[in-house]
């Protein structure tokens, strides 16, 4: 199995996601977007960026609302982005992004999960040499010709996969918009699954049946803290 099923693997894994973990995410994705530049989405890419995934994920209306008001009202919150590297079962690692206000409490929380379950934290850099970052772009509508004719159109010099009559495309992290735009100008209702900045793994590992139920609990914990915001791993998804 390619990068591509993991991509969507993980993609769908998210939306399934607990409501109020999801949209306590997005709330603070959109605040800070809107802080950072104006509370427009059609003047701010980055805005416009999230509230599009906030609405795939089908994140109310009234949240992205309240989040852009939140910005605009005076009110100051400051979050601090931060990445936790870790080993878990196994040969497996994990990466994961934060947004905290408060980064003594979070460095703890996350720490927590992986002593709990018999796994390590690392430092920083000693798991992220052995992800690459890219731009990720997973669709379907067009063929893989008429994707790699848009791209070399643009001027965008990308790697493209297909499985399973998917496109995914993976391009440097700046130039996320700009591959969008590319297809969007071929076909104006491509409908994209994936279209995010991610830490992708240069090999993938699977677990034994022992290591793999480890492994989702440190997820699970993981994933129920309230400032992670991503998580990424090496380990091949059922």
């Amino acid at each position: 199995m390619g990068r591509a099923f993991e991509v969507r693997k993980a993609a769908m894994a998210k939306t399934a996601a607990k409501k109020t973990k999801l949209y306590s995410k997005f709330g603070k994705e959109i605040y800070i977007a809107a802080k950072q530049g104006v509370p427009d989405p059609e003047m701010n890419i980055s805005l416009k960026h999230v509230m599009e995934k906030a609405k795939k994920a089908q994140v109310p209306s009234d949240i992205i609302k309240r989040a852009i008001e939140k910005a605009t009202s005076g009110v100051t919150e400051a979050y601090t982005s931060v990445r936790y590297e870790g080993f878990g079962p196994g040969q497996s690692t994990l990466i994961v992004d934060c947004l905290t206000d408060n980064v003594n409490r979070t460095v703890s929380e996350v720490r927590n999960c992986f002593t709990k379950t018999k796994n390590k934290l690392g430092v920083s850099g000693s798991v992220s040499f052995m992800y690459n970052n890219h731009s990720i772009v997973s669709f379907t509508g067009l063929t893989e010709e008429e994707t790699l004719e848009a791209l070399i159109n643009a001027d965008i010099d990308a790697d493209i996969e297909e499985e399973d009559n998917a496109i995914t495309i993976y391009g440097e992290p700046t130039d996320l918009f700009k591959i969008k735009t590319a297809l969007e100008d071929v076909k104006s209702s491509i409908d994209f699954d994936v279209d995010e900045i991610a830490m992708i793994p240069m090999t993938y590992i699977k677990l034994s049946n022992e290591e793999k139920e480890n492994f989702n609990r440190l997820l699970d914990m993981l994933e129920d803290l309230e400032d992670v915001q991503e998580i990424y791993h090496n380990v091949e998804l059922d």
